[in-house]
């Protein structure tokens, strides 16, 4: 489709510069992301026991708030690095990406 943005096709070739900070923040992302897979291999096993629905359903929103945390994380150093390593390179598509990314993180 001609309106997609290269994150969408996943096109986008873009490596990311190392340092010991980002390694700390790739080591933070991962950390909540495992606790988030716990959670949802919690759920699962409630699911599994048949357990109340309620606290079924107050789990996944649990959760549900995880990934937006881990998003949100994300998002914020895309744009302090990432985008701002477009917009400087002169990538007049960089913030129409960044848009609907964030369109999408808000659904």
């Amino acid at each position: 489709m001609e309106n997609e943005t290269a994150a969408e096709t996943g096109k986008h070739k873009h490596h990311h510069h190392h340092s010991p900070n980002s390694d700390k923040k790739k080591a933070t992302l991962t950390s909540r992301l495992n606790r988030i897979e716990g959670q949802i291999r919690g759920i699962k096993g409630m699911i599994e026991k048949d357990a109340y629905c309620d606290d079924v359903l107050n789990q996944i929103a649990s959760v549900q708030s995880a990934l937006n945390g881990v998003g949100k994380l994300l998002l914020e150093e895309h744009m302090k690095s990432c985008v701002v390593e477009k917009i400087q390179e002169g990538d007049p598509h960089i913030i129409n990406e960044l848009l609907v990314t964030i369109n999408k993180l808000m659904k």
